[in-house]
């Protein structure tokens, strides 16, 4: 049985009636401008002969692959929603996202993900600060393959100028601003050490808004691992005057507080006031309604995308970047912190 002849461009063109160079152009993201008609009759013709692209041979005649590696700590949560943003941003501008998790800094899937990176020949890599160590990133960089950070506070300079870092310290800071603002003479960060780099981010905050803001109010941290709620809640309403601001680590925190107080029949926002993070689905649907701050993942995506793509086309102008970027979120106001008669309210944290 004779093996079935593989379709080439020259067949496409042919098939669409346009020339073999518009055909290559089309089909491998050349850059030349073509109208729309003309991309849609190359797409259809190839579709209608089955043509497949060799996507490593056109990415090794160029020394281009058009592939953007993606490395998170996991594919729950936010780190699922931000590889879909990316995904979307990636193929906007041409080029495919490969996802690859980090499955909480297991060395053997550390050193797996770093050779599938190297034989794919990625023209750039984009790296949450959670989802590696240093030394097996810079192992990368140092091959020459551009980076781009995600949320890399703590990381070296070398390799992460041009991080694109949530604000989560600044989000932090105005929290306590606005529980403060809205009558809370002592406020307490619910914390998620387990949570590491993050976690130290939103600290920070809540201790800068306490000495900027505060005015020697007392404050307390405690941590969400293995707290009994009940007891805690308890604790903080017969050891402090009404109302109390509670500012969560994130979404999922804050329900289990808003369950406690509901079981102890803790009027929100009369008695306590709760701010959480990330805008979760929970946040709108839960009863009563989190006041929380949303994360712009678009946004995030969009700079993460365009930072990268500047060092594949720039690597000088690339060198002089900035060392952070900041990406602030919104906050979304609704019952836990004020009785909204309808709608919510919403306020930018700029800045860190």
């Amino acid at each position: 049985m004779s093996k079935p002849k593989q379709v080439t461009i020259v067949d496409v063109a042919e098939e669409a009636g346009v020339s073999i160079a518009t055909v290559s152009n089309v089909l491998n993201r050349g850059g030349i401008r073509s109208s729309k008609e003309t991309i849609r009759k190359v797409e259809q013709a190839a579709e209608r002969l089955g043509y497949r692209r060799n996507t490593m041979a056109a990415g090794l005649s160029r020394n281009k692959t058009y592939e953007i590696g993606l490395i998170v700590p996991g594919l729950n949560g936010y780190y699922g929603q931000l590889a879909e943003h990316l995904q979307v941003e990636a193929h906007n501008r041409g080029y495919h996202l490969s996802v690859f998790s980090s499955g909480g800094f297991d060395p053997e899937i550390e050193r797996r993900n770093l050779e599938v990176l190297q034989q794919r020949r990625v023209d750039g890599l984009i790296c949450h600060g959670l989802a590696m160590g240093f030394e097996s990133t810079r192992s990368i960089v140092n091959s020459g393959t551009p980076l781009v950070l995600i949320n890399g506070w703590d990381w070296p300079e070398d390799i992460a100028i041009g991080a694109v870092n949530l604000g989560f310290a600044s989000a932090c800071e105005q929290s306590v601003k606005l529980l403060l603002e809205r009558g809370c003479r002592t406020l307490c960060y619910v914390s998620s050490k387990r949570s590491k780099a993050i976690d130290e981010q939103r600290h920070i905050g809540f201790i800068r808004g306490m000495e900027r803001y505060g005015n020697g109010i007392n404050y307390e941290v405690a941590d969400a691992k293995d707290l009994d709620v009940d007891v805690f809640l308890r604790k903080m309403r017969e050891g402090h005057p009404a109302p109390i601001g509670i500012v969560a680590f994130d979404d999922h925190v804050a329900l289990r507080l808003i369950c406690g107080t509901l079981r102890l029949g803790i009027e929100l926002p009369e008695e306590m006031k709760i701010v959480g993070i990330n805008n979760d689905y929970i946040a709108e649907h839960s009863y009563p309604g989190l006041t929380s701050w949303d994360i712009p993942y678009t946004f995030q995506a969009q700079m993460a995308i365009d930072k990268l793509l500047s060092k594949l086309s720039n690597q000088q102008a690339a060198e002089q970047d900035e060392r952070e970027i900041n990406v602030p979120l919104t906050l979304i106001e609704r019952h836990t912190t004020n009785a909204l008669k309808g709608g919510v309210n919403e306020h930018v944290a700029k800045g860190n």
